[in-house]
């Protein structure tokens, strides 16, 4: 071989930007002390690499090489003929044609001599990137090269530092052992067990400087021995998903030898079932090579103290939220799995979604961020998310559909909802920790801090002094921000704690900003107060607004008001307004008042009296008295005085009866009571008592004193008294004297405050 063709051919390969070039160790350069693989297939994969690399990073080369490829002499042989060779022209040497390498899968050509060779420089698909450009195992970017996503949190790295588990002692060992020798360490567990980032971990703590190619899926792996044939370093295959590099051109036993013999440490991982399903295939045989270090989804209570350390060492929030939010799926579940929940269920609010899920989700997030960490029922949860009005589309999804929406694992491992016990319910841990980083969540509406500061007054499992503290704050921001009806719920909270004089200044502050709830609430209390005059402009904006306690409570003030002036008025001499005064206290039961007041007007001769005066006698039974002021009233116009002038239309018992009984059965009004009293009025106890009982089941306390009248009556003093009670709980007046309590005053009194 001429010799000034050898020195271009190691210079051409020197000169280029490939770095140590693996030409450089081809025998036939004299470079290196061993020549090329001998094996035709692993040398034709080597001295492809070879030139592919070259032209990889010097495409300018191919001009040169296709030069030295011309200028090349034939070989030369002197002895016999064998088949495939034949003689040349005159004066030439006998020519060879071999094939060497193995199978050729196209047409060979047979030439005496090639006078040019064409190099397409354009990179071949599959080809192995150069050594010197893979990471360092300290220098692999986690998310980059196959762990998973967590949530990002400003001021802290991608990833949340990473906590020691109990197998990272194995692996190490495991690790050591490849490195002394070569070999596969496989990583095997569950899903979302956190063995990437393990694994990485793992690498990144062995010796420093080593460079690690991490193949993309189906990449043909057979050229790696060739590639790192001679290298001085020591170098690692990281294969996450072992089961993707598998079959042809993957991982196999023959190429884990070759790998193993450059002392090359293949790292891997893999999920149980992929393991199971791969065992039982061809390519699968490899796994009996590897050094298996299993890694459980459960963590240890040891790695939980060690996580709480950490977690407290570090303040990572992202550590510090799965102390609590893990549980038996382990952090690494959570902190993988939490993203991927939070996006499910945040775009599921849109309304070709699942809008009526996501409301029943966030209801339940929406109480635990209140503080009800608990267990909360399923009608709780129903309840409260009705209310999101900024969720639209709900109706296009059925409760039944939404419920089993939010209560399916995902990933077979976590639920949105986690049932507690029963059919009581709570967000799972790992919402309610992102929900704090969220800056869309929308903050948790008045109403439904109104429902969890209801359940935290009733429910022993809760502070409500502590549940009262936070909505404070919410509501206090809120108010801050211009939300009247923030103000209206400061003024509750403060009047459930007992703070009047606070809840009085909430109040009057949002009445004046226009929040009708708070002017009732402070009309209501200034009525209480006696300060009825000051009350009814407010009671008036929230009767204004639909308010009807309101309404009835202004009305009455307003009664109040007007009979102190219609007895001025009489006072002073208007028989009109001595009329007005009787009216106001016949309809209130006074009748001897409002026959006084009716007696002034008809000595003054106010003619619209009339009708009045004959009212007060008919109360009386003095029909013929009645029956004279009556006929005067009709005279005058009164066209409700000639209606009582007309003969009665219910003339007997039976005819008094059907009046009643119609509604009485539908359970209308106090007609079931009423009836009773007729029958037994008429001797008929037993019909009576039947109907009495109806009027009490329909709500009437009247019933049930009717009940106690009537077992009084035939001696049975024991279910007397017992009726007499029933009658008091339900508020009836003639019951609570017999049982000596107090009556209570009149509902809607000018000076009663019920709500």
């Amino acid at each position: 071989m001429d010799e000034e063709l050898v020195t271009r051919a190691a210079a051409l390969f020197a000169n280029s930007d490939y770095g140590p070039s693996p030409l450089k160790t081809a025998a036939f350069v004299g470079l290196v002390d061993g020549p090329p693989p001998e094996e035709p297939s692993e040398a034709n994969a080597w001295w492809l690499a070879v030139l592919r690399s070259l032209l990889e990073r010097d495409p300018s080369a191919a001009a040169e090489l296709r030069s030295l490829v011309g200028e090349f002499p034939s070989p030369a042989s002197a002895e016999p003929h064998g088949p495939g060779e034949f003689d040349g022209p005159a004066g030439t040497p006998v020519v060879r044609n071999v094939v060497s390498g193995g199978t050729t899968y196209g047409p060979v050509i047979q030439a005496e001599t090639i006078s040019a060779l064409a190099f397409h420089t354009n990179p071949v698909p599959g080809a192995l990137p150069d050594p010197q450009g893979w990471p360092t195992a300290d220098d692999m970017d986690p998310i980059a090269f196959g762990v998973r996503p967590t949530h990002r949190v400003p001021g802290h790295p991608p990833l949340p530092p990473y906590v020691l588990r109990d197998r990272d002692h194995d692996l190490d060992t495991a690790l050591g052992e490849a490195r002394a020798g070569g070999g596969l360490v496989l990583l095997l567990g569950e899903p979302f067990t956190g063995k990437s980032r393990t694994a990485l971990e793992a690498m990144a703590r062995g010796p420093a400087g080593r460079r690690v190619f991490a193949p993309a899926r189906g990449t043909d792996l057979r050229g790696l021995p060739a590639l790192l044939q001679g290298r001085p370093e020591r170098y690692l295959i990281w294969l996450d998903d072992l089961d993707e590099h598998l079959g042809d051109g993957g991982l196999e036993p023959r190429l884990l030898a070759q790998l193993a013999a450059l002392r090359v440490v293949v790292v891997a991982t893999m999920s149980e079932d992929a393991y199971d399903a791969c065992r039982v295939q061809p390519g699968g045989r490899v796994l009996d090579l590897a050094h298996i270090v299993e890694l459980a989804r459960e963590w240890s209570p040891t790695e939980r103290q060690r996580l709480a350390a950490d977690a407290a060492r570090t303040g990572d929030p992202r550590l510090m939220g799965v102390v609590s939010a893990s549980g038996p799926d382990g952090a690494a579940t959570c902190l993988a799995l939490g993203p991927l929940l939070w996006d499910e269920w945040w775009r599921a609010r849109r309304a070709d979604r699942h809008p009526r899920g996501h409301a029943l989700v966030r209801a339940a997030l929406d109480l635990a961020r209140c503080g009800l960490t608990g267990p909360l029922p399923m009608d709780l949860l129903l309840k409260v998310h009705e209310g999101y009005a900024d969720v639209t589309g709900m109706e296009r999804e059925s409760a039944e559909d939404a419920r089993a929406w939010a209560t399916e694992r995902r990933y077979g491992l976590l639920r949105l909802l986690d049932r507690v016990t029963g059919d009581t319910w709570r967000a799972a841990p790992i919402l309610v920790e992102a929900a704090a980083r969220h800056e869309e969540l929308p903050d948790v509406p008045g109403p439904v801090w109104g429902c969890a500061l209801g359940v935290a007054r009733t429910d022993g499992a809760y502070d409500y002094a502590e549940v009262a503290a936070d909505a404070r704050i919410a509501f206090q921001r809120a108010a801050d921000a211009g939300d009247t009806a923030a103000l209206h719920n400061l003024g509750l909270l403060a009047d459930s704690l007992g703070e009047r004089d606070e809840a009085e200044r909430w109040f009057r502050r949002a009445a004046e900003a226009g929040e009708p709830q708070s002017a009732g609430r402070l009309g209501r209390t200034l009525a209480e107060r006696g300060e009825g005059k000051a009350a009814e402009p407010f009671l008036e904006t929230a009767a204004e607004a639909g308010d009807a306690g309101a309404a009835a409570l202004l009305g009455k003030l307003l009664r109040a008001r007007a009979e102190h002036w219609f007895a001025a008025g009489a006072k002073a001499g208007s028989p009109e307004a001595a009329h007005l005064l009787g009216d106001l206290r016949l309809g209130r039961g006074d009748v001897d008042g409002a026959f006084t007041s009716y007696l002034e007007a008809a000595a003054a001769r106010y003619e619209p009296v009339a009708r009045g005066m004959g009212v007060i006698h008919l109360l009386w039974q003095e029909g013929k008295v009645a029956d004279a002021w009556m006929r005067r009233a009709a005279a005058s116009g009164d066209a409700c005085a000639a209606g009582f002038l007309d003969p009665l239309s219910i003339d007997s018992v039976e005819r008094a009866v059907a009046f009643f009984q119609d509604d009485a059965q539908r359970g209308r009004g106090l007609d079931a009571a009423n009836l009773g009293t007729l029958l037994e009025e008429h001797g008929r106890p037993d019909e009576a008592r039947t109907w009495y009982l109806k009027g009490y089941k329909d709500g009437d306390a009247y019933g049930a004193f009717r009940l106690a009248e009537l077992y009084k009556k035939c001696g049975d003093e024991a279910e007397a008294t017992a009726w007499y009670r029933k009658a008091a709980a339900l508020g009836h007046p003639g019951a609570r004297r017999v049982l000596g309590e107090a009556p209570a005053s009149e509902p809607g009194g000018s000076g009663d405050q019920s709500r």
